[in-house]
């Protein structure tokens, strides 16, 4: 039974800050109004994403969680609103995590809130936070002050704002960090929260904090601004500073970070990065949202103008004590062990040593180790919080973060505890074997949750994860699987060894959904390298795709040869032939499987083409057209891996104009192939009347096209010419989707 939200705002006022409870006062307001209709509902949108609450999507029914698949049910209705009226049925509420620390307490009250206000489930992200599903609008003031209570904030954990604030999960016990990064990530934090200088930008902003270059754990590579630590001696004193990064970004079509400056002093952190947020809040698209990251900034001005404008505004700053205050505080943020270090036990099944291989970390503090949870799917119910909560006081106290990989890790764990930590971990469930291995599958909510998914995320990777195992030869073991249900990357499918995101494919009738495989990313190296998609296939056939790669590897990999550099070696086309024989899919009556997703057993249909058809499958030149546009992508990125960018580029451009043109003539039969009268053609006949308009973002795309028409013949570098690949595939794919629903439409239908 839900608490009253006056009786827990009478109970937990004094314990909240002054700030936060005026905050959620403010929207609590926020929400009446908008009952009344005094607020307009684009404003609020905009008000209630800032404070972390999302719409969500209802249409599946399922919630995977990595076991099996949960059969949700709702009160009638709440499951047919539309997405104008998306908190008028139950959405969803993340919550900010900086740098992923946590206390005992905290995790008592998730397990509350998850209980009492979700489904009992509590969700990790990419980003560390957390996430409640099926969240009443009604529900969040009360859930905002209980959170507050305990010193957690949804303030801008969405919205066009300064996201969480990412930190390596082993700061501080690391072997190989300069110094601990977590009182800086928390600094960033507060100061960021709500400052001036933010309220300007057209997009979010993503931070992120590395105590070291060669590990993941921070992934400074892929953020709009990502710092690792590093220390300098300068005039025979050691100082602690950090190597900057701009303008990275994953998304639709992945930017490496640009390095900013080699060594920012720990004291002019904060003043650089809020000259940082004033110039992509002046500078960053307003309008135009595709292009509105700061990483398109960088970009267009180029790092050494970007780094003159923001050094230029840094010097007009007026100074802020709080740039430097928190430096007198470093060590508010330090964790002390409850139990002495002692020697690693040699006893215990191996069953436990198998989990001490993947799960445990040894601390550079000896006798103190590191332990992962390994979330599937990143959920955990909320009796497993309640139990968790137990055993951190039992064996570590508050030493609990969340991880970018949608885990938890317990620090300072003494040695001997190993044992009995385990089998308390095992009583409930939480003592899965295989962290940071390829059986560790990342994923988004996909079509579970997410209004944007296109394909069943979640269910792929729950698949994935009951068919793969720590048994692996050593090397695969090591891999990384990243599943996205669409093309934006919030599972982070381009840094991934094998990376998916959802697409779908006509095939007759029907709508088939696919997933494109992405290879060759690098997880390591702060995510050091992004892969490019090489081909679609069924959903339903990811996991063979899984097998046979990973099946080749072993059997044909050289001596110490890491997944990349044997991609590489081998060729994407000999990838391609692997996606080949995976990619043809019969007809419905002989193979009914591959027309619905993971744990869904509805079939994606579009209903018939037309009337009196033969038997036979009628393939339409849109289709070809269609089909031969998205090998010319392939073959770009066959040009692009042999070196020559300025032709890889020119194909991406050309695969994206024959695409238009494959469009256009469902509308303009007799129209010719020329560059500039398809361009105009495909504005004028579908992106202004709003055909190339949906839900996969096909306005965006097309903007890629008109882009990539205004430059072309320029010619592209390396960078230039992966993008130009990156956003031709996505083209594609939008065209795809333009061309399933044109014939779902007797006006659209060219049958």
């Amino acid at each position: 039974m839900k608490a009253s939200n006056h009786l827990w705002k009478d109970k937990l006022i004094s314990r909240m800050p002054d700030w936060l409870a005026r905050e959620v006062d403010i929207f609590e307001s926020e929400i009446q109004l908008r009952k009344t209709g005094k607020i307009d509902e684009k404003v609020f949108a905009e008000t209630r994403l800032r404070r972390g609450a999302y719409g969500q999507r209802y249409d599946n029914g399922h919630r995977h969680d990595g076991i099996k698949t949960q059969t949700l049910n709702f009160p009638s209705g709440e499951l047919t609103k539309g997405p104008e009226t998306a908190w008028d049925a139950p959405g969803m509420l993340r919550i900010k995590i900086p740098y992923g620390g946590m206390t005992i307490e905290q995790l008592e009250v998730m397990a509350e809130l998850a209980e009492e206000y979700s489904d009992g489930i509590a969700h990790v992200t990419t980003r560390q936070d957390f996430q409640l599903h099926y969240i009443h609008i009604e529900d969040a003031p009360a859930i905002m002050r209980r959170l507050a209570a305990v010193k957690i904030t949804t303030r801008e954990a969405c919205g066009n704002s300064v996201r969480n604030v990412t930190g390596c999960p082993i700061a501080g016990v690391c072997h190989d960090e300069a110094f601990d990064i977590s009182p800086y990530a928390k600094a960033l934090t507060y100061f960021m929260m709500g400052h001036p200088s933010t309220m300007e930008f057209g997009r979010k902003f993503k931070p992120a904090f590395s105590g070291c270059k060669q590990h993941a754990c921070g992934l400074t590579n892929m953020h709009d601004w990502g710092v690792v630590a590093r220390k300098r001696v300068i005039d025979g004193v050691e100082k602690r500073g950090f190597e900057l990064y701009v303008g990275g970004g994953l998304g639709s079509v992945p930017h490496p970070a640009k390095l900013f400056d080699e060594f920012v002093t720990e004291e002019e952190l904060l003043p650089i990065t809020q000259a940082i947020a004033i110039i992509f809040g002046r500078y960053g698209e307003k309008k135009n949202r595709a292009r509105a990251r700061i990483k398109f900034v960088v970009s267009k001005l180029g790092i050494d103008e970007f780094k003159r404008l923001v050094l230029e505004e840094r010097a007009k700053l007026e100074y802020d004590p709080r740039w430097t205050e928190f430096l007198t505080r470093l060590n508010e943020t330090d964790e002390t062990p409850i139990k002495p270090p002692t020697d690693m036990p040699s006893n215990g099944s191996a069953e436990f040593h198998d989990w001490i291989k993947t799960n445990v970390y040894l601390q550079r503090q000896k006798g103190y180790a590191t332990v992962t949870l390994k979330l599937p799917l990143g959920d955990i119910t909320s009796g497993q919080l309640r139990k968790l909560a137990d055993i951190c006081r039992k064996y570590i106290g508050d030493a609990i973060r969340t991880t970018v990989e949608q885990n938890i890790v317990l620090r300072w764990v003494s040695l001997a505890d190993l044992p009995a930590l385990y089998q308390d971990l095992k009583a409930n469930h939480l003592a899965r074997a295989g962290a940071g291995t390829i059986e560790d599958v990342v994923s988004c909510p996909g079509t579970d949750t997410c209004k944007l998914g296109i394909a069943a995320s979640r269910g792929l990777a729950a698949e994935l994860m009951r068919r793969l195992n720590t048994s692996h030869d050593p090397v695969v073991r090591d891999l990384r699987i990243k599943i996205s249900g669409c093309f934006n990357s919030c599972g982070q499918h381009h840094i991934a060894d094998i990376g998916f995101y959802g697409v779908s494919r006509n095939v007759g009738a029907y709508t088939v959904p696919h997933f494109q495989v992405v290879i060759g990313g690098q997880w390591h190296e702060n995510g050091g390298a992004y892969g490019l998609p090489v081909g679609a296939i069924p959903s339903k056939r990811a996991p063979e795709f899984v097998n046979q790669i990973t099946t080749r590897y072993k059997a044909e990999r050289n001596a110490e040869e890491n997944f990349q550099a044997f991609i590489k070696r081998i060729g994407k086309v000999e990838v391609k032939k692997i996606l080949d024989q995976l990619a043809t899919v019969p007809d419905y009556l002989i193979d009914k499987t591959l027309f619905s997703d993971w744990g869904d057993p509805r079939v994606f249909t579009l209903g018939d083409m037309g009337v009196g058809e033969c038997a036979g499958e009628v393939v339409s030149k849109t289709d070809f057209e269609l089909t031969a546009a998205e090998r010319e992508v392939f073959e770009a990125q066959i040009e692009l891996e042999k070196g020559n960018a300025k032709k890889a580029g020119e194909m991406a451009y050309l695969a994206m104009v024959h695409a238009a043109a494959a469009l256009t003539r469902i509308k303009n039969p007799s129209l010719s192939n020329d560059p500039e009268k398809v361009v105009t053609e495909f504005q004028t006949r579908l992106v202004e009347p709003q055909i190339f308009h949906d839900k996969y973002a096909g306005a965006k795309f097309a903007q890629y096209l008109f882009i990539a028409h205004q430059n072309a013949g320029q010619t592209s570098d390396k960078d230039q010419a992966h993008h130009l690949v990156e956003e031709a595939q996505l083209f594609v794919e939008a065209s795809y989707a333009c061309y399933a629903k044109l014939q779902s439409t007797p006006a659209g239908s060219i049958a």
